[in-house]
C-alpha cells in the first residue's frame, strides 16, 4: 500500500512538472543576438554575451556570467556571431556582448542605446511575440548604437491620461512599412513608453505615429504644427535620442497637477472628441470658473458660473489633440481632466 501511494504522489509530483513544463514552452520565444565585430581583434577566448536572460535560457553559472554564454561565427561572414536562445516572451530583457570572457571585456554601450534610467548602461530589448518564427534581432555593431550602413532613433511617447489597452502601444512608419501591429512599445516604468529603431544611412528622414492599441483608427492625430503628411517626422542623419512627446500633441505632457478636492463632480463626454464635448458639473454650490488649456498651458477658453450646470465646449477652429479642462471653485479648490479633440 505504501508503495502504491509513494507511486502515485511521484505520478502527481510528474504532473505538476509537465503542466509546468508546458506552461513554459507555451510562452518561449526564440530570440536570436547577433553582433557585428568589424573593425575590431577579437578576443581568441571567443565572442559572448552577458545578461539578465541566462539562467531561464539554461545557461550555467546564474545571470550576468561573462563567460557561459559563447556566441558562434556566421558562415560566410567573419565578423557577424550569433546566438539563438529559447526564453519567456512579453518580457523586458537586458544584455551586453562580450569580447573574450571577462567582464571588464563587455562593451560600452551608446546612451542612444542604454536603459539609461539610474545610470543603467545595458542594452535592452522587448520580446512582443509569441509566433512560432524566431525573432532574429538587427546585427548590432559592438559598443555601438546601429547596425553597420544604418542609423538608429529611440522613439519615446507619453500616453499620460489615456487608457492603454491590452495590446499596448505601438509605433508605426516608413521604417517598418507602416504596420500598426508588429512594432510594440516597452514601458520602464510611468506612461513614458519606448522603442529603438533602424533606418539605412541613405535615409534622410523618416515618418512615424503613435498608436494607443495596435490597429489603425487608435492612431493620434498629429497637430499640424509638428506634422508632415499628418505623420510625425525625424532626421536620420545621426544615432538620434528624441524627446518624450505627449501622445497627439507636439510637445512633452505637462506635470501631472497634484488636485485638491474640488466640491463637486467633473465629468466629460465624449471623450475623446470630434467636434464638442460635454463638461457636467454636478453636486456643486456656489460660484466656479473654468478653463481649457492647450498642452502648452495657454488658455483657449474659459468660463465661469454658479451651481450645477451642463457646458458644452465646442472645439471651434482648435487642432486636434490634447487639452485639459481646470476647473476652480469658490474657495480656491480645484480639479483637472484632460480632454482629447480628434
Amino acid at each position: 500500500m505504501k508503495n502504491f501511494l509513494r507511486t502515485l504522489s511521484r505520478l502527481g509530483m510528474l504532473t505538476v512538472l509537465l503542466l509546468t513544463l508546458s506552461v513554459g514552452t507555451a510562452m518561449a520565444k526564440k530570440v536570436k543576438f547577433v553582433v557585428d565585430m568589424s573593425g575590431l581583434v577579437k578576443s581568441s577566448f571567443g565572442i559572448h554575451i552577458t545578461g539578465d536572460f541566462q539562467t531561464l535560457a539554461g545557461y550555467a553559472g546564474g545571470d550576468w556570467n561573462s563567460a557561459s554564454t559563447e556566441m558562434f561565427q556566421e558562415p560566410g561572414d567573419t565578423n557577424i556571431y550569433s546566438l539563438v536562445v529559447d526564453i519567456p516572451a512579453m518580457t523586458k530583457y537586458e544584455y551586453k556582448f562580450v569580447n573574450g570572457v571577462q567582464f571588464y571585456e563587455v562593451e560600452f554601450v551608446p546612451i542612444v542605446s542604454r536603459v539609461g534610467y539610474n545610470f543603467n548602461d545595458n542594452r535592452w530589448i522587448y520580446i512582443d511575440s509569441l509566433d512560432a518564427d524566431t525573432m532574429v534581432l538587427a546585427p548590432l555593431m559592438f559598443s555601438k548604437n546601429a547596425p553597420i550602413g544604418q542609423h538608429c532613433a529611440r522613439f519615446l511617447v507619453d500616453v499620460q491620461g489615456l487608457t492603454v489597452p491590452t495590446t499596448g502601444v505601438h509605433i508605426a512608419g516608413s521604417f517598418q512599412n507602416w504596420d500598426p501591429a508588429t512594432t510594440r512599445m516597452y514601458s520602464f516604468g510611468g506612461t513614458v513608453y519606448e522603442y529603438i529603431g533602424y533606418a539605412d544611412t541613405t535615409v534622410t528622414a523618416i515618418q512615424y505615429k503613435y498608436i494607443n492599441g495596435n490597429v489603425w483608427g487608435v492612431d493620434e492625430l498629429v497637430p499640424g504644427a509638428c506634422a508632415t503628411n499628418n505623420n510625425r517626422s525625424t532626421p536620420m542623419l545621426v544615432d538620434t535620442l528624441l524627446p518624450a512627446v505627449c501622445f497627439a500633441s507636439c510637445v512633452a505632457c505637462p506635470p501631472v497637477a497634484i488636485d485638491l478636492p474640488f466640491a463637486g463632480q467633473l465629468s466629460i463626454y465624449p471623450n475623446p472628441a470630434a467636434d464638442a464635448a460635454t463638461i457636467r458639473l454636478s453636486d456643486l454650490d456656489g460660484d466656479w470658473s473654468l478653463r481649457i488649456l492647450d498642452a502648452q498651458g495657454r488658455v483657449v477658453q474659459q468660463y465661469s458660473g454658479a451651481g450645477a450646470q451642463t457646458l458644452r465646449i465646442a472645439r471651434e477652429g482648435l487642432q486636434a489633440g490634447l487639452y485639459f479642462v481646470e476647473t476652480v471653485s469658490a474657495d480656491n479648490t480645484r480639479a483637472t481632466q484632460k480632454l482629447i479633440f480628434l
